[in-house]
């Protein structure tokens, strides 16, 4: 969103600003961070706000140590076995101007957040991966500010979302991941005019058989001044930094003083301005909207996801990859996600052919989702439903909060065209009547919000063998998610045979790095279950539990703290386990045809590429071979087609190593051939 700022005010503001700012994206292009020093301090006995620990004198009795924000608390060794809450306290300088809004931003923050501007309360927000923001205009002051801000990360209670069990049984009362705590993510300021733009949901839907396709927003609009406006909207489009001629049809719409309103516009794009986002080749537009003095901006993607004849389609065209469930978590970071993590394990990731998948049971930093749009990568956006009962899911109170978290990821997430589909939760009770109104009801709502998504849930009642579809909620789903960790073939069966219209996506599956077959055993169960899927096309998707392993305090967590379900460690060191995965998600098999020396230090080595026909199994387009003596091309390959390539080899090497590339750069997997 481009905003109007002064040069001062800029000035100001960035002397507070530690360098951990360009260690965090903020979506914001124009965002004033709060990064850097803040005051903290433990709050045990929730005497904050009795004693006034938001006021300006609170710092006076010594409590509070120095942090640096985004911070996660729970990871900071001092304070890293507390859960409850703790206070966040920030002085910064302002200079008042007229005419203008100014918002306070938090991406997100866990779990429970109440805030105050110089002693007076701002609001209060629940949910701890989503974004929330606040109008603080007439509580700012000119000169010296103080944020205070209180943060309870006690999601061990049953009436949070994630949170405990509401059950009897002792077993796994309470969630499996830790509830790290703290300002995790990005705190800043955006100036905006008095009417401005707040968000913006854009919908392409392509005609794959004209090639053509329309497209259409929804601009929603903040009317903060005192008199009702008719904003005029201006609408640019670019792909690859040139300008999209095209005709808008747009509805103007009158905004009462104090109101929001949504202005909707249309457009169609010729067959010449499309350029379909695929997984290799992912095609991003970027749309500006003009909005009086204030503008908006977004990149999109066209594309087509469609469910037909148990098959996932992109574009109209068939394909099954492989995923991984990735679990925020890092040593020494706890929840937070500074770019240079993100970046390497969205590499890691993506070579390891992890390519589908829905990445854990919450939404990560919106990076990811920029890198996933840039580079391709198809991803389901989870919300907190992980195992509530059934009378949790009766509880009006916990389907408010359900929806209102689902309405913050999709609003901030929506134009990302990796997400092809939302989950409305992980492992509740689907066979009882209150999962299954759960599943029903959440997804009708989810569609009223956003309608161009696929819709499922993960499941892991599907593995007690339901005799019909309507014993189970995945009748709700437009496909499978099962999480199943062992009688592979005879549950996928069974699945096909009650579900026999749906794609089957295994939204979980795998084994500890530390059973009985140690990493060994969990590489071979790469290569195991793989085979079985293979037989079966009706399965589209793997995603293994899980691609890094991860701290908790459920039950079975091996004493230093860390569950070892990765094929990458804490770390990120590769296990066995990863490279296994790595060759068995190949798209593109290779064969050595022939070796032979054509003089002395030149020979000429032939190769057979086939692009695998059964899984992962999709078209291969602009892919190359990389060897010591330079890149080769790849001919396009359908699925089960082959060619032959040959590569010049020079010198007396024995053997040479071949990496795949995909046309965004990335391996999608190493073959050492022998030369002999």
């Amino acid at each position: 969103m481009t905003l109007n700022r002064l040069s001062l005010l800029l000035a100001l503001l960035f002397i507070l600003v530690k360098p951990s700012f360009a260690q965090y994206k903020i979506s914001q292009p124009n965002a004033i961070p709060l990064h850097g020093e803040w005051s903290f301090t433990l709050d045990p006995a929730d005497m904050g706000q009795v004693g006034k620990w938001f006021a300006t004198k609170a710092e006076e009795n010594g409590r509070f140590d120095k942090v640096t924000v985004p911070h996660c608390f729970s990871a900071d060794p001092r304070f890293q076995f507390f859960t409850g809450t703790v206070w966040y306290r920030k002085n910064f300088p302002w200079k008042t101007t007229s005419g203008k809004r100014v918002i306070l931003h938090f991406d997100a923050s866990y779990y429970k957040t109440n805030i105050w501007l110089n002693e007076q309360k701002v609001g209060f927000h629940e949910g701890g991966y989503t974004p929330f923001s606040f109008d603080i205009t007439d509580l700012l002051k000119e000169g010296d500010n103080l944020l205070a801000v209180s943060v309870n990360n006690d999601t061990w209670k049953t009436g949070t979302i994630p949170g405990a069990k509401d059950t009897n049984k002792t077993n796994a009362s309470f969630m499996g991941w830790m509830n790290y705590g703290g300002l995790i993510r990005p705190v800043y300021l955006t100036i905006e005019p008095e009417v401005y733009a707040d968000n913006i949901k854009i919908e392409s839907v392509p005609d794959l058989a004209k090639g053509t396709a329309t497209l259409s927003t929804k601009l929603r609009i903040k009317n903060s001044s005192k008199q009702a406006v008719t904003p005029k909207t201006v609408y640019t489009v670019q792909w690859k930094d040139k300008p999209v001629t095209l005709n808008w049809k747009v509805k103007p719409a009158s905004i009462p003083a104090g109101q929001t309103a949504i202005i909707e516009a249309e457009t169609n794009l010729s067959a010449a301005q499309v350029k379909l986002w695929n997984l290799d080749d992912p095609n991003l537009y970027h749309l500006t909207a003009s909005v009086g003095q204030d503008t908006i901006a977004s990149n999109f993607g066209i594309r087509k996801v469609e469910i037909k004849n148990a098959q996932l389609l992109l574009n109209g065209k068939p394909l099954r990859l492989g995923g991984g469930n990735r679990v925020v978590d890092y040593p020494g970071l706890g929840s937070m996600e500074p770019d240079w993590l993100i970046e390497k394990d969205f590499k890691l990731m993506k070579e390891a052919g992890m390519e589908f998948q829905r990445l854990t049971h919450y939404t990560p930093s919106e990076y990811f989702y920029d890198l996933a749009d840039k580079y391709g990568m198809l991803i389901i956006s989870e919300a907190g439903n992980w195992q509530l009962t059934p009378r949790q899911m009766d509880n009006d109170s916990m389907r408010t909060k359900f929806r209102s978290q689902f309405r913050e990821m999709a609003e901030r997430d929506w134009n990302h065209p990796s997400i092809i589909a939302y989950s409305v939760g992980n492992e509740y009770e689907s066979r009882s009547v209150s999962g299954q109104r759960w599943t029903k009801d959440m997804i009708i709502n989810a569609r009223e919000l956003d309608p161009t998504r696929l819709y499922t849930f993960a499941s892991m009642f599907l593995n007690t063998f339901p005799e019909k579809p309507e014993d189970e909620a995945s009748q709700y789903a437009d496909f499978i998610s099962t999480n199943t960790y062992g009688n592979h073939a005879k549950v996928l069966d069974h699945i096909h045979k009650i579900y026999p219209e749906k794609p089957i996506l295994i939204s979980e599956w795998g084994v500890r790095a530390d059973n009985n077959g140690g990493e060994a055993d969990q590489a071979q169960h790469v290569r195991d279950v793989l085979a079985e899927v293979r037989k079966r096309p009706y399965v589209v998707g793997t995603s293994w539990w899980t691609y890094n392993d991860y701290q908790s305090r459920y039950h079975g967590t091996n004493p230093n703290g860390y569950r070892p379900w990765g094929i990458v460690g804490p770390d990120r060191s590769l296990r066995p386990a990863y490279l296994a995965y790595q060759e068995e998600m190949s798209p593109v098999l290779i064969e050595k045809i022939s070796f032979k020396t054509i003089e002395s230090g030149r020979h000429q080595l032939t190769l057979k590429v086939t692009g695998r026909n059964d899984f992962p199994a999709y078209a291969v387009k602009g892919y190359s071979l990389q060897t010591d003596h330079g890149a080769f091309s790849i001919p396009d390959l359908n699925p089960g087609e082959s060619k032959e390539i040959s590569i010049p080899v020079t010198g007396f090497e024995k053997k040479i190593s071949i990496t795949i590339l995909k046309p965004t750069g990335y391996s999608a997997g190493i073959k050492e051939i022998e030369l002999k």
